[in-house]
């Protein structure tokens, strides 16, 4: 009797200690096929690279508040499969845009928005030299992802820099849109230029509330796109 009952339980633990450990191979089966998505996903996500100056790179904002962002979040909402890289940096000219976009481009890209030009301009650079220089960062773009799709943004200046340079400054842009195939953002800070509860101090950064602004010109044009 004591027999029988020992090999009842020695069959009962073995019972148990299988049903454990299928438990346990059934869940590692799914944490495996949960990462190996992840994984997928991550793989499946294209690259969007904002190129600029400051007023991508959100100067006197928190990262967060800058206008990439707030386009990171907007594609989010919509469960697009994009992921957002701020390439902005403060003070930026067109000629530091081509020592550095080869940098850059070491990750895949999908879609280039290119900000480059407002620091040129605010220096009287000459439009011709800022013209080639970023005719120089589009091909170099065009070379190394030919299927990515090309966005330039608009920029204006103002009238105190002589109406002829601001002008031929203006039509840069739609200019070079229009020889590389590229969508434009017709004026990166339209409805925000000049207008000083939208702007810091300096009277030429937005601020969180104006860069909200910028998004909207960004998205109406890159939406799309994707």
């Amino acid at each position: 009797m004591l027999h029988l009952r020992l090999m009842s339980l020695l069959v009962a633990a073995s019972v148990v200690f299988g049903c454990g450990e299928n438990s346990g191979k059934k869940a590692e089966d799914k944490t495996t096929i949960r990462e190996a998505k992840k994984v997928e996903a991550s793989a499946a996500r294209k690259n969007i690279l904002f190129f600029g100056t400051s007023l991508t790179a959100g100067y006197g904002l928190e990262p967060e508040e800058a206008y990439p962002s707030l386009i990171q979040n907007r594609i989010d909402s919509l469960k697009m499969p994009y992921k957002v890289i701020n390439g902005g940096l403060s003070g930026e000219t067109s000629a530091g845009g081509k020592g550095r976009i080869d940098w850059l481009l070491k990750q895949p890209v999908d879609i280039f928005v290119l900000e480059l030009g407002a620091n040129d301009g605010l220096r009287g650079i000459s439009v011709a030299e800022t013209t080639k220089n970023l005719q120089f960062i589009i091909d170099q773009v065009k070379a190394k992802y030919p299927k990515a799709k090309l966005v330039i943004a608009g920029m204006q200046l103002p009238p105190s820099m002589g109406q002829s340079y601001a002008t031929a400054f203006k039509n840069m842009f739609p200019g070079l849109a229009a020889k590389n195939n590229m969508a434009l953002i017709p004026f990166l800070l339209d409805k925000v230029g000049g207008v000083a509860k939208l702007n810091q101090a300096d009277g030429i950064h937005p601020t969180a509330e104006g860069d909200k602004i910028l998004a909207e010109n960004v998205w109406s044009v890159l939406k799309d796109l994707l």
